[in-house]
C-alpha cells in the first residue's frame, strides 16, 4: 500500500517543485541543492533552526532572491521567467506582518486588494470575505495600530488570501501568540488544507504536528528529513518506559546490563514501592522482551512495559544534532 500511495505521489501533478536549489552570497553557502515537492491542496511544514536557509529558500520560491542554481516552479511556472504570474498566484506572510499601523483594518484590505489587481467592481465583495473568513469583524473599523497582536496577524493573513491566491506561504504566523491566538489561527491555517497549497514555516514545532500534514526539515542549507509528522515520530521510538517493583539503585544497574540498553534513568515513584524507568535503546534494537526477562529473573515484579513515541521536537532536535556532528 505504501508503495502504491508513494508511486501515484510521483506521478501526480505538484503545485510547488523545488530542485536542487542553490543559493550563496558571496562564498557563503545558503541553500545546497534544497529539492522538495508540494501537491495541491497540502499543507507542509518547512522547519529548521535559526540560519538553516528556511528564510533564503522562501525568498526564492517568492521571486525576492535568484538561485545562484537550481529551480522552482509553482503551479508549472518557473518562479524566476515568470515572477509576475506567480505572484497572482501567491499569497504571502512574512514573519514581520506588513501593516500600515495608522490605517483602518477595512481601508487597508481595500488598498491591498487594489495592489493586488482586484477589478474595482469587486474589491469590496473581496474585502468582505476575507474578513467574514479571518474572524476581523469586530475590528473592520480600527486602526491597525490598535489591535491586539492576534489580531494584526489574522490582518496578515487576510491581505495574504485576498485574491484567492492558489498558494501561501505563512512564515511564523503564530509568533508572539498567547495561547488562545495560536489556537485560533491554527483553525483558520487548517481551514485551508485541500483546496490550497501551503508552506508553514514555523519554530513551534508542536503547531506544525496539529496543523501540518507533511514535515520537511532543513539544517545547514540542505534538506536532512521529509515525511509525514507521525513517521518520523514512529521511526524514532528508542525509549521504554517501565514501572517495576524493585530496589531503585539495583534495577537501574540491572536494566544497564541488557544488550542493546544505551542509557536508563529512574522517574518518580507513583507508589512507594514501585519506581518508574526511562531506558533508551541501540538504533534498530528492541530490547523489551530482553528487558522484562531480566526483570522477572531478579524476582522484581514488571508492572508496565511499553515503548515511548517522540516528539517532532524530539526527532528535529536529534536530526540537527546528527547533522551538525557530521559536519
Amino acid at each position: 500500500m505504501h508503495y502504491v500511495k508513494r508511486l501515484l505521489y510521483l506521478c501526480s501533478k505538484p503545485m510547488i517543485e523545488v530542485d536542487h536549489l542553490t543559493k550563496y552570497f558571496g562564498p557563503v553557502p545558503a541553500v545546497l541543492d534544497v529539492s522538495f515537492r508540494v501537491e495541491e491542496g497540502e499543507i507542509v511544514g518547512f522547519l529548521g533552526p535559526n540560519g538553516a536557509g528556511k528564510t533564503t529558500t522562501i525568498r526564492m520560491l517568492n521571486g525576492f532572491f535568484p538561485p545562484t542554481s537550481g529551480s522552482a516552479r509553482i503551479d508549472g511556472l518557473d518562479v524566476f521567467d515568470r515572477s509576475l504570474d506567480i505572484r497572482k498566484r501567491l499569497g504571502y506572510l512574512p514573519e514581520h506582518v506588513p501593516l500600515y499601523k495608522e490605517m483602518r483594518t477595512e481601508a487597508y484590505l481595500g488598498f491591498v486588494a487594489e495592489v493586488k489587481g482586484v477589478p474595482a467592481r469587486q474589491r469590496q465583495s473581496e474585502v468582505d470575505r476575507v474578513i467574514d473568513q479571518c474572524g476581523l469583524q469586530s475590528v473592520r473599523k480600527k486602526f491597525l495600530g490598535n489591535l491586539s497582536k492576534g489580531f494584526q496577524q489574522r490582518v496578515g493573513i487576510a491581505q495574504a488570501i485576498l485574491n484567492d491566491p492558489d498558494v501561501l506561504i505563512l512564515d511564523e504566523p503564530t509568533i508572539g501568540l498567547d495561547p488562545k491566538q495560536i489556537i485560533e489561527i491554527r483553525e483558520l491555517i487548517k481551514s485551508f488544507a485541500g483546496y490550497k497549497t501551503v508552506i508553514l514555516s514555523s519554530h513551534i514545532l508542536p503547531e506544525v504536528s496539529m496543523i501540518c500534514q507533511r514535515v520537511v526539515i532543513i539544517n545547514e542549507g540542505r534538506i536532512v528529513a521529509e515525511d509525514t509528522p507521525e513517521r518520523l515520530t514512529g521511526k524514532d521510538k528508542r525509549k521504554v518506559a517501565l514501572e517495576v517493583k524493585g530496589p531503585e539503585a539495583e534495577v537501574l544497574a540491572r536494566l544497564r546490563t541488557v544488550p542493546g540498553v544505551v542509557a536508563a534513568s529512574a522517574e518518580a515513584r507513583p507508589t512507594d514501592h514501585a519506581g518508574r524507568y526511562v531506558v533508551e535503546m541501540g538504533q534498530g534494537e528492541d530490547v523489551r522482551d530482553a528487558i522484562a526477562q531480566s526483570i522477572v529473573a531478579a524476582g522484581w515484579s514488571l508492572l508496565e512495559i511499553h515503548t515511548l513515541r517522540p516528539s517532532l521536537e524530539d526527532v528535529f532536535i536529534r536530526l540537527v544534532t546528527e547533522e551538525q556532528g557530521r559536519e
